[in-house]
């Protein structure tokens, strides 16, 4: 197996939703984990996700977890998520749906360096950066 990097993200009491929700917008095969199914029989964390995968077709990856109440949580601070390519209808809808009940940092618009660029934090607290590059020649 080749080594890859992909995103892990972390969220406090609502990863099901999330990904859930991410799943709806890129497609692919999710499959999720409870700390219960792991063996914590804790009815804080039971229900809680302790590891969830998604796979798209696309050949993205996305990881995330539920942080347990005992750990630190400090939503949308370290890390967005970057989405690029040249295929702008695909990634034009995925914008869309990522910014749908979220907050537009920087609108989806052409920029200096001639692609279209945005950023925004989804309704979840996940920082995202679109990049619709122009296709070569």
């Amino acid at each position: 197996m080749t080594s890859r990097l992909n995103p892990y993200l972390s969220f406090r009491d609502n990863a099901r939703q999330a990904m859930e929700h991410y799943q709806r917008v890129f497609g692919g095969d999710l499959r999720m984990n409870t700390f219960g199914e792991f063996g914590n029989p804790d009815p804080q964390v039971a229900d809680l996700i302790m590891h969830a995968q998604l796979e798209t077709d696309q050949g993205f990856t996305l990881m995330a977890s539920d942080t347990p109440p005992e750990m630190e949580f400090t939503p949308g601070t370290t890390m967005a998520v970057s989405l690029s390519g040249d295929d702008a209808d695909d990634l034009r809808r995925w914008w869309e749906q990522l910014a749908d009940g979220g907050t537009v940092t920087m609108p989806l618009e052409k920029q200096m360096w001639g692609d279209e660029f945005g950023m925004c934090v989804d309704r979840f607290g996940t920082s995202w950066m679109v990049n619709i590059g122009q296709p070569q020649a």
